[in-house]
């Protein structure tokens, strides 16, 4: 049921990608998977990081390269302790991840109340999807194992965690691609040497004390690049433009549904709610962009407005401020608003804060695994315990909050001279940070 074939695919970020079992390569050329090709890694990032094209697809591919790696070494060097009978859910689980990913993913998901997690699973487990029919010729409930490592409720931990944990295989390829992608240094970090270190244990995964630098290193890493790449404050008011035209061409749909019937109909179940599987699934950017160039003609000025903004890269211009002080923010909505710019579409408020490291805390709502580092005596400690960087990182949110507005009322030569004085008046003080 597994037949051996050779099938290589080329990738800038881990050269060859061989592909030796036909199942995987069956789901590669799945239609659901395939469809990953027309989803961007990085959404709305690409505007800020022009490179930043790659798709779901590569990073697919090149987690199901890392799981590989990482199981062909467990069979080798540790067979006492990692049963390779495992071995082809790792890989299937490592290569499906993501496949319920949609289009421009996470803002869609804010909007319409879809979780790419969820529907993922319902992908595997969906006996009408190509994916489900490829893993039940391995075995009936293969589909359902496979999506119980998704959930993290597949009994054996050493495989859930190699898909899912501090370190994985899928935040190791997404760092070191997204890095190469955004033209950064800052994901950078040595993938070799973490998987020569990296060994089963009883209940996961751990690292041999001889590479934890490499480990301290990709944490360091991937804090970088939440901050300099994922954290852009270009890419989130792009965010934050889609957000706002598809918030409008909602409200909209529910006053003339005849012109969005025309124009996007594959938005239509998730306007008036009645979306299934394959309703997300009929949807990528590129559907996605061509409606929004359609709506670029709409005679609601806001709808176009908005539309032109994303397609044209216009973007918002933004202010950080605390939390606490949120309440103060109807003064600039205000000033918005006496600009002609209606604050419901033309403001908002994002925030994005990420734990670059977290230490275990078995008591707390939900705990993290923790990075446990084999000393040479066979003890185990967590990282923090070791790297004073990575103890400095541990515990501690790091983003911030900012408030969009629409770029012309602070631009020079303003239509809006009072309203700007008024407006950078407040944006000066101690709350509001430029």
């Amino acid at each position: 049921m597994t037949e051996k074939i050779e099938k290589v695919f080329r990738d800038p970020v881990h050269n060859y990608i061989h592909v030796d079992n036909e199942i995987i390569y069956d789901l590669i050329n799945s239609a659901e998977f395939q469809r990953l090709r027309r989803i961007k890694q990085l959404g709305t990032s690409s505007f800020t990081f022009h490179g930043a094209e790659h798709s779901r697809f590569s990073h697919c591919l090149g987690v199901y390269y890392i799981a590989k790696e990482i199981t062909e070494i467990f069979t080798e060097k540790y067979p006492d302790k990692w049963d390779d009978s495992e071995n082809l859910v790792t890989w299937c689980a490592a290569l499906l991840h993501d496949v319920g990913h949609g289009a421009y993913s996470h803002t869609f998901e804010m909007l319409f109340d879809t979780d790419h997690e969820a529907i993922t699973v319902e992908i595997i487990t969906d006996p009408r999807t190509e994916i489900n029919a490829i893993l039940r010729r391995v075995s009936p409930d293969f589909p359902e194992k496979v999506a119980s490592v998704i959930t993290h409720d597949y009994p054996n931990q050493q495989v859930v965690q190699l898909i899912s944990s501090q370190i994985d295989a899928d935040r190791m390829d997404y760092l070191l691609r997204d890095a190469y992608y955004t033209g950064v240094i800052y994901g950078q970090f040595d993938l070799t040497r973490i998987l020569r270190v990296i060994i089963p244990v009883e209940n996961g995964i751990a690292f041999k004390v001889q590479g934890m630098h490499a480990v301290e290193d990709y944490i360091v890493s991937r804090y970088q690049m939440y901050m300099q790449v994922y954290f852009h404050p270009a890419s989130r008011a792009m965010e934050v433009i889609l957000k706002q035209l598809l918030k409008r061409a909602k409200f909209l749909y529910e006053q003339d549904p005849t012109y969005f019937k025309l124009t996007s109909p594959r938005l239509i179940p998730f306007f008036d709610g009645s979306s299934d599987l394959f309703d997300y699934l009929a949807l990528d950017d590129g559907v996605m962009n061509t409606y929004f160039q359609n709506w670029m003609s709409h005679s609601d000025k806001t709808l176009a407005d908005l539309s032109t903004s994303f397609i044209n890269r216009k973007l918002l211009k933004s202010v950080k401020f605390d939390k606490k002080d949120e309440d103060k923010l109807f003064l600039l909505r205000d000033i918005v608003a006496q600009c002609g710019f209606d604050p419901n579409y033309y403001t908002m408020v994002n925030s994005n804060f990420d734990l670059p490291y977290d230490f275990y805390r078995p008591n707390s709502e939900k705990p993290r695994t923790q990075i446990e580092i084999l000393q040479k005596d066979g003890s185990m400690n967590e990282l923090s315990e070791l790297s004073t960087i990575v103890s400095a990182l541990a515990g501690t949110t790091h983003g911030d909050n900012r408030f969009y507005y629409p770029k012309e009322i602070t631009a020079d030569n303003t239509l809006f001279s009072h309203e700007k004085k008024e407006f950078e008046k407040y944006i000066r003080n101690e709350t509001f940070k430029p």
